[in-house]
């Protein structure tokens, strides 16, 4: 039970990074790096007590940079997806990376995933807190944006990140973790088996490119239903429109509405019978099977993954919310501070 700190690599400009393991009093622990503020493993007991990682991962700073695909990473200053890749605020146009088909995404290829953060150990919590300073004009965004992302590790068997920040212009604000999750081991396979509840009565429809066109769209009678239990795979190969946009599930949920941080989604593997509850205080969240990764990515154990090998579950505003008037707004006022919190519970 603690925190231990190790080395995590050097990137090719010189700078190190540090992987930071939390374990706590009941077999549970996870590995966080100061590199993209990113959750790299989370080393969980399953029913029979077998210890494995559900977080897939690579093995040092060198490969999150050689395969990217943001596993584990914190997006920011704002992620998933702006159409046309610019925005405006206060009558100001703001002009972002275009990095996926002429739109932004997950903030262009120097986004938070990208840094070194500054970490600061807390042992009596559990946690450790990584703090950035990001620029005025940096990837775009307007104002000096302070940014912390605090992972703690609870002897509930949570992992809880809690984000905050302060800008002194307006600015769009939307953070979120991107972690793939494999509740029967890293590198057990398909993802498809596994059993979904999500508390979302509505999706935001996309066009071809994965942008929002402002339709609310309910799930009702559609692949995109989990209010009742479902495997994941049950329908994702159906002929929905919305399901051959993405590939299979690449979309926004619409949670139902709830006071502060409260459950959205609870996960079960069906070989370990490990369960993930997810809780959060935010009004979207991006469910994503993995429907493009292949096998030149190389896990932490050396092995390849594949499609749909691992689901995200992201947390959010809704993607290209500055383009919609009926999406809740991703501006940060300037002062103000943004915070968030977002829990994945485990339990065996």
């Amino acid at each position: 039970m603690g925190i231990t700190v190790t080395d995590f690599g050097k990137l090719e400009d010189g700078r190190c990074a540090k992987l930071f393991t939390l374990a706590n009093g009941n077999g549970m622990s996870i590995e966080v790096t100061d590199f993209g503020a990113t959750l790299v493993g989370a080393v969980v007991p399953d029913r029979e007590g077998k210890h494995e990682d559900v977080i897939l991962g690579y093995a040092d700073v060198t490969d999150y940079t050689k395969y990217g695909g943001f596993l584990g990473a914190v997006i920011g200053r704002s992620g998933n997806r702006i159409g046309g890749a610019e925005f405006t605020i206060n009558g100001v146009k703001y002009t972002l990376d275009k990095n996926e088909n002429g739109n932004n995404l997950h903030s262009g290829k120097q986004g938070y995933d990208s840094v070194i953060w500054e970490a600061k150990v807390d042992e009596s919590a559990l946690s450790v807190v990584f703090s950035h300073h990001s620029p005025d004009g940096d990837q775009g965004y307007p104002g000096n944006f302070d940014v912390t992302v605090t992972y703690t590790l609870t002897e509930e068997n949570e992992i809880r990140l809690d984000y905050r920040g302060v800008s002194d212009k307006d600015t769009i604000a939307n953070l979120t973790n991107h972690s793939y999750f494999n509740l029967d081991g890293h590198e057990s396979g398909s993802i498809l088996e596994h059993t979904l509840w999500l508390n979302a009565d509505a999706i935001t429809a996309v066009d071809a490119e994965s942008i929002p066109t402002g339709e609310i769209r309910p799930v009702d009678g559609t692949p995109f239903d989990f209010r009742e239990p479902k495997t994941i795979g049950r329908d994702i190969e159906s002929d929905d429109d919305q399901i051959q946009k993405g590939g299979g599930y690449d979309h926004n949920y619409v949670l139902c509405p709830g006071e502060g941080v409260r459950k959205i989604a609870e996960v079960v593997g069906p070989k370990s019978g490990r369960r993930m509850e997810v809780f959060t205080d935010c009004v979207g969240v991006q469910f994503y099977t993995g429907n493009f990764m292949d096998e030149t990515s190389i896990s932490k154990d050396g092995k390849a993954y594949h499609k749909r090998d691992g689901f995200c579950l992201e947390t959010q505003f809704f993607p290209d919310a500055i383009h919609h008037e009926n999406f809740a707004s991703p501006i940060l006022k300037a002062g103000e501070e943004y915070h968030t919190t977002t829990i994945y519970k485990f339990s065996w």
